[in-house]
């Protein structure tokens, strides 16, 4: 059986060569998810050699509260359907500002641009390697 290239395998192939595959295939179907939902500047933190907490952060934002829940919503839909995967735990779907889905290895940070910018998870975690999700 041969193996579908997509521009998203691509990417973290050639970044993350020592990620597992599940890991790998977690996160391709989760930047799916967000490119679908037209989630804005997706980010890929590799913090796994600077916490035990989890190995990778997605980082987006949506340009409303109803957006940020529709592109949450969807990825737990989406990672639920081609991986078989539910969310370990999430947090913050009443307010639709900053919404946290916990898949262990891989957290999800779906934010307003506002929360974003404030809270900074991108500059608090500047050590990590950083991958731009691309259309």
């Amino acid at each position: 059986m041969q193996e579908i290239k997509s521009p998203i395998n691509e990417q973290f192939s050639s970044v993350y060569p020592d990620i597992t595959s599940s890991t790998k295939e977690l996160l391709e179907a989760i930047a799916n998810a967000l490119l679908e939902r037209k989630a804005n500047d997706i980010v890929l933190l590799d913090v796994s050699e600077l916490t035990t907490l989890t190995e990778f952060f997605v980082v987006c934002h949506g340009n409303s509260d109803t957006q940020v829940k529709a592109i949450a919503d969807h990825v737990m839909e989406e990672v639920r359907k081609k991986q078989s995967e539910k969310v370990w735990k999430q947090e913050g779907q009443q307010s639709r500002q900053w919404i946290i889905l916990d898949y262990v290895n891989v957290v999800v940070h779906v934010m307003t641009q506002e929360k974003r910018e404030f809270y900074g998870i991108e500059r608090m975690w500047n050590d990590a390697t950083i991958t731009y999700v691309r259309d």
